[in-house]
């Protein structure tokens, strides 16, 4: 593949690149991504937009999706508490760990042991937490 040529063009690659990529990235219209060159001081139209994404738009979103990280098979569990309404409540989230870096079988075992550890943990405490909250709310209503 020939890298990309930007000769015979009236701008220069750094401005031609964030417009092919504020288009192919968010999906705006022409006329969306000269207005926001214009506010940027840049005087182009948007047919001028159209051919740089057309020219080269195939070889920018190619080399975007090269360097996009891979996904992997690997994930942990973030979690974090949080009040709302003045009760506590738990946000989990599952995050893809990048393929970096190879783990021994050691210490993947013991991260693992951890991670469950840490969820038992956790879902003693929420369970207990819903109990105790139940059982005020009962003796509230017994008053």
């Amino acid at each position: 593949m020939a890298p990309l040529s930007y000769r015979h063009h009236r701008f220069p690659p750094a401005v031609i690149q964030p417009a092919v990529w504020l288009y192919l990235r968010f999906t705006p219209s022409y006329r969306d991504v000269e207005e926001l060159l214009a506010e940027r001081g840049l005087d182009l139209s948007y047919e001028t937009v159209r051919r740089w994404v057309l020219k080269f738009g195939p070889t920018i979103a190619r080399n975007l999706r090269c360097q996009r990280a891979r996904p992997s098979d690997r994930w942990h569990l973030d979690e974090m508490v949080v009040r709302i309404a003045g009760r506590r409540m738990y946000l989990w989230r599952a995050v893809v760990t990048p393929r970096a870096r190879k783990k021994n079988r050691r210490s993947s075992r013991k991260y693992q042991s951890c991670v469950e550890a840490c969820r038992s943990m956790v879902l003693r405490s929420s369970s207990n937490m819903l109990f105790r909250s139940s059982m005020s709310s009962l003796n509230a209503t017994r008053l």
